[in-house]
């Protein structure tokens, strides 16, 4: 068994590959991350056009949409398990092998929901099958994103780590862009060809998509760091249960700095495409273009914010993504009550774009809270613990928007605690680990 020592260097081997090989390989993960989240955020995307009423349908039309947002939440609460199940894999067999499953666990999932019989169709069993593949969903998420931001902080350079790590999180915009895009380009086909097949169409697209990232990612080397745990025989056999046993309250602290990045992100996505189209009641060409546009936005951002983290420190560019987006929460809310495209994208802008600033660093902040051989399991829990609370932020959303009188006031206070919670996370970290390099 090896000390929790917490030092991010004691992770990171002298690699033998060229810089080169290395962006190869950090491409690789970026690009298995954007596919999988492209899966992911597809069902956020339709849950309420499209799964409320054909799923979950009902003389109530909210009732129906919060049945649609509740198999939407069981995807969060099967990704704690995912966390278990594949950072017990990659912290005790490798990256590599963890990162290929969750890959193809997602594709089988994602293109069998595009085949599945409607509610008029199979009647019961159609919400039952859409919630299990959701939760099988859920399952290889929980594993994905630790898995692919440890691969790029263990090949990185020391000090291009809030570069690397940053890379990978450009998959959440990617994934964005294309499930939005997907969406709005097939629910532009005239009539009720959305409704009645044509939103089946990217959902069945994943097959390919996920074909193309399982064969990059079966190319990937393992990562030196990794490769010499094993080697000195540092690697855990119950990592989980260690985990638990050596640094618990890190754990908390971790998933309380990822909160913001999991909750009040399905806040701006799957519950504000609701609320623009059955709230305002625009077209949802209007909010999915904006949320297009602003993924865009997201992936300058990142990219930014992921340099500042190598300048100024990953835990005080977090703490000050945190305060922009506590300080955006209501504003956000206020320019899409306005019902004008052009400035409900501008709130999308500040919701996905100026506010992912904390996004970009994350992971390298979340790592230094845990050791080595911990890593994968740490990031994972934190990120899918979090992920819990995060699956029902569309319901708990409209939940506060029938308390507020149909008023934003009802949600935008509910991203603001978020991001505040967020924000005492990301200074106790910084706290917790300021001895650190």
């Amino acid at each position: 068994m090896t000390s929790p020592t917490l030092s991010l260097d004691a992770s990171t081997a002298a690699s033998p590959l060229s810089i080169g090989q290395i962006r190869k390989i950090v491409f690789a993960a970026y690009l298995g991350n954007a596919l999988e989240w492209y899966d992911f955020f597809l069902f956020g995307t339709v849950a309420a056009i499209v799964f409320a009423p054909l799923f979950f349908p009902g003389d109530v039309p909210a009732v129906s949409l919060i049945g649609a947002f509740l198999a939407f939440g069981a995807g969060f609460v099967a990704r704690p398990l995912g966390a278990v199940i594949f950072g017990h894999i990659g912290d005790r067999y490798g990256r590599r092998i963890s990162l290929v499953a969750t890959v193809m666990l997602m594709g089988l999932a994602t293109t069998t929901i595009g085949l599945l019989p409607t509610y008029a169709t199979a009647g019961i069993a159609a919400p039952i099958m859409l919630t299990i593949l959701r939760a099988l969903q859920g399952i290889a998420a929980g594993g994905e994103w630790g898995g692919a931001t440890l691969l790029a902080i263990e090949y990185a350079p020391p000090k291009k780590r809030g570069l690397y790590a940053s890379i990978i999180q450009l998959g959440s915009p990617t994934g964005t862009l294309l499930s939005s895009g997907g969406v709005a380009l097939v629910a532009s086909l005239p009539g009720n060809a959305f409704l009645e097949w044509a939103w089946r169409l990217p959902f069945l697209v994943s097959i390919v998509l996920v074909g193309i990232a399982l064969w990059m990612r079966w190319h990937v080397e393992e990562t030196p760091a990794f490769k010499q745990l094993a080697k000195e025989d540092k690697t855990e056999k119950m990592p989980v249960l260690e985990l638990l046993r050596q640094v618990p309250g890190r754990l908390l602290i971790g998933i309380a700095a990822y909160l913001q990045c999991n909750a009040g992100f399905f806040i701006m996505t799957a519950f504000m495409i609701s609320y623009v189209t059955k709230t305002l009641g625009l077209p949802s060409t209007v909010i999915l273009k904006a949320m297009s546009i602003a993924a865009v936005v997201q992936m300058i951002v990142l990219i930014l914010s992921g340099r500042l983290a190598d300048r100024i420190g990953a835990v005080r560019t977090v703490v000050i993504g945190y305060v922009v987006t506590l300080a955006l929460a209501f504003p956000i809310f206020w320019l899409v009550d306005t019902r004008e495209s052009q400035w409900i994208t501008l709130g999308m802008i500040g919701a996905l774009g100026i506010a992912t600033i904390p996004y970009a660093p994350i992971g390298n902040l979340l790592a230094r809270l845990f050791p080595p051989h911990l890593q994968y399991s740490g990031l994972g829990l934190s990120a899918n613990l979090s992920a819990v609370i995060a699956g029902f932020m569309p319901a708990l959303a409209t939940q506060m928007l029938v308390i507020s009188d149909n008023q934003s006031w009802g949600p935008a206070s509910l991203l603001a605690l978020i991001a505040g919670t967020s924000l005492v996370g990301a200074l106790l970290t910084g706290y917790v680990t300021r001895k650190q390099p």
